[in-house]
């Protein structure tokens, strides 16, 4: 009889918050935690290359060059996902430890990245890093409690490593937003910096490659993957905002660009299965809740559209985190991801891939810089679109958004 009051006081408990979302808050703190620890622990230590586990795609393209950048591919990513949370405050007496310690490990993380004396300097040469410089550029501009912390002489190391960058010329792709962030941190800071590289791929996105309702091509041609998700529209929506701060310049696409926005977190939404899982369609799947990464943008950026409540996307979010990094195999026996969607599955891997590329996934807890009071975090649970219509709810009918 114990027992069973005992197991019935658990479930209660755990039924209200859920109701509350304060369980999914701590959930998502734990895969936050589980996810991004060893990567800035390492780093603020000086001891990422000696212990991440670097894996590499089976049909790996440049296998030398690839290694050399995985770490700051590691780096980047994951503290351009936490930053939201590491520039917030308040929650929990644990989440404020928490916070306060990778606010910490964040600070040592750079001085080490950007230090030729560190172990741990990181590769900042051609190629690749400018992918991954506009990631922890965007970090920077999302946690500017971080930036003022760090000591002048790490700031300007950390310019001229973003400034090494520039050797590189990017593809006529999506690639335009990685150079035009590292010039829209230089902007938003007040470095020197290139308007032209800004205007280039703001003008090309906004001006030819939207292909409607909510969708722009990646260049000239279209592809079916996560792209819009995965660097298009957040980078694309920062880098206007940033701009837009000192300047009217492009007062005429904002409208035009958060429509779009809106309707293409509508389309992510409903790309949620009622179980949590999703399309495994396109490149860059091992990704994982990467791929979502706009929608929880959206979240944080309090820009959903009224069609979603933020409740049914915290709790869809919550499932897809469950299906992906919530799954056996997922990481190494030391804590470091492994290649996959659903555990260990190297097959899926694109030629590019390796170990650091998978930290992406940590754009999907961009909403815990949201205070825990916010409707994200304190609205009752919400079924999301697919898991109310599979059932049987009735909704309303879909239809494509014209600009």
């Amino acid at each position: 009889m114990k027992q069973l009051l005992i197991a019935f006081l658990i479930f209660n408990i755990g039924s209200l918050m859920a109701q509350s979302g304060k369980s999914d808050r701590v959930y998502w703190l734990q895969q936050m935690d589980k996810m991004a620890r060893p990567v800035m622990e390492q780093l603020a230590a000086d001891r990422l290359k000696e212990s991440m586990a670097v894996e590499l795609a089976p049909n790996i393209d440049n296998k030398e060059h690839r290694l050399k950048v995985a770490y700051l591919e590691a780096f980047g990513r994951t503290f351009s996902g936490i930053a939201p949370w590491v520039n917030g405050e308040g929650g929990s007496t644990e989440e404020q430890l928490l916070r306060n310690k990778y606010f910490e490990w964040s600070t040592k993380a750079v001085a080490n990245a950007v230090d030729p004396k560190a172990k741990d300097y990181l590769y900042w040469g051609q190629g690749q890093p400018l992918v991954d410089a506009a990631f922890l550029a965007l970090g920077f501009i999302r946690a500017p409690k971080i930036w003022m912390a760090l000591d002048s002489s790490v700031k300007t190391k950390v310019v001229n490593c973003f400034r090494t960058t520039r050797a590189t010329t990017p593809s006529y792709s999506n690639w335009l937003l990685f150079s035009a962030m590292i010039e829209t941190f230089f902007l938003k800071y007040g470095y020197e910096y290139d308007l032209t590289r800004i205007d280039f791929a703001v003008k090309e996105f906004s001006n030819h490659w939207y292909v409607g309702d909510g969708l722009y091509s990646d260049g000239m041609l279209f592809h079916m993957d996560y792209y819009n998700s995965i660097v298009i529209h957040p980078f694309l929506i920062t880098i206007v905002k940033e701009v837009m701060n000192l300047s009217k310049r492009y007062e005429s696409f904002l409208p035009k660009m958060e429509k779009a926005a809106a309707r293409y977190a509508e389309l992510q939404e409903r790309s949620i299965n009622a179980d949590g899982t999703y399309p495994i369609i396109g490149r860059s799947i091992t990704y994982r809740t990467g791929v979502f990464y706009h929608l929880a943008f959206m979240s944080v950026m309090k820009k959903l559209p009224a069609s979603l409540h933020p409740a049914q996307v915290r709790c869809a979010l919550t499932a897809t985190i469950g299906k992906t990094l919530g799954v056996a195999g997922s990481y190494d026996a030391k804590g470091w991801l492994r290649i996959g969607v659903s555990g260990f599955q190297p097959g899926l891997a694109d030629f590019y891939i390796t170990t650091g590329s998978l930290y992406i996934c940590s754009e999907v807890f961009l909403p815990l810089g949201l205070p825990e009071t916010d409707l994200f975090w304190s609205a009752p649970a919400q079924a999301w679109t697919s898991k109310k219509l599979w059932a049987g709810e009735d909704g309303k009918a879909d239809h494509a958004v014209d600009l």
